[in-house]
Parts: structure tokens; C-alpha cells; sequence
């Protein structure tokens, strides 16, 4: 399928592929409810030497909570539950404190329930054995008061299987199957399953990871079955964007249903939190992207693949990678500014006035200059770590370290006592290759918070590499 954009869009992404070493890579684009545009770039195999195509099934990791969110939704509209049902409802034998935790909550990674997994990965606690994980979980403390902050948890997620399970009468595997990808035509998605990379799909790219030398290893990893509400499915981007058509002309929700599917969670202080600046909401299985411009919900997994859904415009844009930490979830919105120009990073998208102000003055006089420009309107002039960091990062995504380095240096010089600042600063000079100044960042970055787990391991990285 061909678009007017087609060249300008396939040679940014074939210049983002090389600065960020993403072996593959398969985009669709959606427009008024049609497919206008796909592509498949690199390869889905390096070993191999296998070239990505149309129908390579690439794995989606926590794409797949996207699915389970419909799929409670499709429940809530047969009259079978209701998100602000309390789970004890519906699943008996709880502990105490889970039974007036919502299904919501669950799906919105707000119930302060205790985690399942160990930190390693996906690796389970008791020793990675199903059952024993379950009942260990079960005794553990909440980790906070419920509803009053975002923690990412993949234990409500099971709990979400297990009601799927009883209240559809089927393993919630068959439901999703049934009521979603057949319903969609997703032959591919369909003949793939939920046992990510553990069974042989055919076609299926294979996930890589840098190991921290520039060099890419291959990722060996395993769901649990009962974790596969979470993770586990694999698609191809085209028909992810069938999918998204679907949500749109209210294939598979009515527009009430769909509505809620996207209706972030407010927390007890009123406000909305998600995974970062860009992603600051969580709704039912899928992200928010608040803002009063081209707002968005999106459906992301492994660091790796991301499905932006534009309501207002009438857009969506899938992208598949097979390396972990390639983020497209930062450069789908650089894609959609092919559509709607005020959207590209070199106009200034999405900045606040004020740093919209310094960065027009950092493109005509330089990048170098802006902690210069910056002290010049300091005075009258507001500036937020955060949204100077997301500035930085978008540049980094784009592999024009040189410019986010400046801009990460300013960020420095603006909050002196911000450790995430410096954090920011010594991971790009770390990916320059200067390595000295990356240790003194790192450094700083322990001197404000001794306990720094992050910086502990990436000191102890570099003055390897000394």
C-alpha cells in the first residue's frame, strides 16, 4: 500500500532503524478508517538473515493487556460485571485486603496489591514455581494505599484472567480468540497464541536486546500460562491497524463501552499517572496520552512496539520492533507529524510556552547556547525538569545525541539537585563513549540518592570499560 508520505516516512525510518540499531521493524498506518500505508524494513532474524515482511508475527509483550481490557469490556457489555465492581464479586477465597480492590484497579495498575515477580524479568516468585507464587503472593503486604498511586503490577492481571475465565465460561485465551481476532479477521495473531516465544510460530521475528556494547544478544524468555492475560501474544502490525479499525467503528465495543475503554484512572488526589510525561495515564489495559493537541490512547509492550490511536484525528500508527528498548511509543507521534506538521519535534511539539521560547532560540543560534538563552529568561520564565528531560529524550530517540547532550546538560544547570537530571546526562555521555564524564554524573546522581540502584549498576559498567 502506497501514501504520499511513503518515501519521507520510509527514509526516517530507515534512518531511525540504523542510529538506534533496530534490526526490524514493520509500521501500518491507519486514516479515516483505512489502511494507507504499511511497511515491513530490516530483518526479523539476524542469525538467518531473514528479511521482515508483511506477515511476520512479531512478539507484543504487554500489547496483550490491551486485549484483556476489551475483553472485560465485552464482559461489562453482555451485563456480566462492571469495572467499579469489587473483585470479591466475582472471585472467592481472597485475602482480606484484595476483596474490595475494583476490577479497575486492577486494569489500571492502582491497587497497591504485592508483585508476583521477583524483579528479574519475568521470573516468578517461590523459585518460579506457579502455584507456590500464588499462594506466596497472597500473604505479602500491600504495597501502598490503594487508588492513591500508578505502580506497574502484573498480579491484578491474573487476577483479571481468573475472572475472564468464570464469568465467560472458557479460559480467557479462547474468549480473546473468539470474541476479538476471529470477530477482526487476525488470522496471524490468531495461529500465533499467548506462548510468546516458547512455541514455534511460523515466521515469528526474534526479539534482541543491547547488551550494554553496542552489540545486540538474543532474548530468551518465558510467560507462565496463568500470566498470559499480561503478556504473550504476537501480530503483525497490519493487523493490529484491522484491529484499531475495529475499536473505531465499534466492531467490538459500543461507543459507551469504548469510551470507558479509554477513561483514565484518577487517583484520591484527582490527577492521572502513567508510565511517563507522554504516556501520563492509565485507563482499562491501555495508556493515556493527555494533552489539549492530537490526544491519544496507546497499547505498548517490551520497550519494544507500540499502537497509537489518535481519536480526534481520525489516526492510528502501529510500529513493530524486534529490540527491546527501541521505544516507538517516543517516535510514532514524529510519524503522525508527517500528517499533521505541527506535530514534528523540530517544531517544537508539545512544548510548554516557555520552553518553546528557548528552544526556537536553540535552533537559530545553536544547541550549544542553551544554557546561555535560558539564563537570559530565567527571570520571567518557568521551566520543568521533566518536560526539559522528555525534550532530550526525543533527540536521543532520533539518535541526535550531540544536540540532546545540550539540551541534558541544560536540564543540569537549571535543577543542580535533580538526580534524574544527571542520570539522563551520563547515559548519553555513556553512548558518546565518554566515559569519565559519564562516571561523574553517575556519581552525582549517588551523591543525591545514595540508594540508587541504577547508577550503582551503570558505574560499575563503565569503569569496566576504562
Amino acid at each position: 500500500m502506497s501514501s504520499v508520505f511513503a518515501d519521507e516516512i520510509d527514509d526516517y525510518l530507515l534512518d531511525l532503524m540504523d542510529k538506534k540499531n533496530i534490526p526490524g521493524l514493520q509500521l501500518a498506518i491507519v486514516k479515516d478508517n483505512k489502511i494507507v500505508k504499511t511497511g515491513a524494513y530490516g530483518l526479523s532474524n539476524i542469525q538467518d538473515g531473514v528479511s521482515v515482511k508483511p506477515y511476520t508475527p512479531f512478539p507484543i509483550f504487554s500489547m496483550t493487556k490491551a486485549f484483556t481490557g476489551v475483553a472485560i469490556m465485552q464482559l461489562a457489555a453482555q451485563g456480566k460485571l462492571s469495572p467499579s465492581d469489587k473483585i470479591s464479586k466475582h472471585l472467592d477465597n481472597l485475602p482480606k485486603a484484595w476483596q474490595s480492590l475494583t476490577i479497575r484497579q486492577l486494569l489500571s495498575h492502582t491497587s497497591g496489591l504485592p508483585k508476583i515477580l521477583n524483579g528479574h524479568g519475568v521470573d516468578l516468585i517461590a523459585n518460579g514455581q506457579t502455584e507456590p507464587a500464588w499462594q506466596e503472593v497472597q500473604t505479602l503486604p500491600m504495597r501502598y494505599e490503594t487508588n492513591t498511586r500508578f505502580e506497574y503490577n502484573q498480579t491484578g492481571y491474573i487476577l483479571l484472567g481468573k475472572i475472564i475465565d468464570k464469568l465467560s465460561g472458557q479460559p480467557f485465551v479462547d474468549f480473546i480468540q473468539q470474541n476479538q481476532l476471529k470477530k477482526v479477521n487476525m488470522p496471524i495473531t490468531l495461529a500465533a497464541g499467548f506462548s510468546h516465544t516458547q512455541a514455534v510460530v511460523p515466521h515469528q521475528a526474534r526479539p534482541y536486546y543491547s547488551n550494554g556494547k553496542g552489540i545486540l544478544d538474543t532474548l530468551q524468555i518465558n510467560f507462565d500460562p496463568f500470566f498470559r492475560t499480561a503478556a504473550g501474544m504476537s501480530a503483525t502490525a497490519t493487523e493490529l491497524a484491522q484491529y484499531a479499525i475495529a475499536l473505531e467503528q465499534e466492531k467490538l465495543l459500543d461507543k459507551k463501552y469504548l469510551k470507558e475503554l479509554w477513561t483514565p484512572t484518577r487517583l484520591n488526589n484527582g490527577k492521572t499517572a502513567g508510565f511517563s510525561e507522554l504516556e501520563n495515564g492509565y485507563a482499562l489495559g491501555w495508556q493515556t496520552i493527555l494533552r489539549e493537541q492530537h490526544p491519544a490512547v496507546s497499547a505498548s509492550g517490551g520497550d519494544s512496539n507500540s499502537t497509537v490511536i489518535y481519536p480526534e484525528d481520525n489516526l492510528a500508527i502501529i510500529v513493530l520492533t524486534n529490540k527491546l528498548g527501541s521505544l516507538p511509543i517516543f517516535f510514532i507521534d514524529e510519524i503522525a507529524g508527517f500528517y499533521f506538521p505541527e506535530m514534528r519535534a523540530e517544531n517544537g511539539w508539545g512544548l510548554s510556552k516557555d520552553l518553546f521560547k528557548l528552544f526556537q532560540g536553540m535552533k537559530t543560534h545553536g544547541f550549544e547556547q542553551a544554557i546561555a538563552l535560558a539564563e537570559k529568561m530565567r527571570s520571567n520564565a518557568q521551566f520543568e525538569v521533566q518536560e526539559i528531560n522528555l525534550l532530550g529524550y526525543q533527540y536521543v530517540t532520533n539518535g541526535k545525541l550531540d544536540k540532546a547532550l545540550e539540551i541534558f546538560k541544560l536540564n543540569v544547570y537549571l535543577f543542580p539537585e535533580n538526580a534524574n537530571a544527571y542520570d539522563s546526562l551520563g547515559e548519553t555521555y555513556a553512548s558518546l563513549g565518554k566515559i569519565g564524564e559519564a562516571i561523574k554524573n553517575y556519581q552525582k546522581v549517588l551523591e543525591l540518592l545514595p540508594n540508587n540502584q541504577n547508577a550503582v549498576n551503570q558505574l560499575k559498567k563503565l569503569k569496566t570499560l576504562l
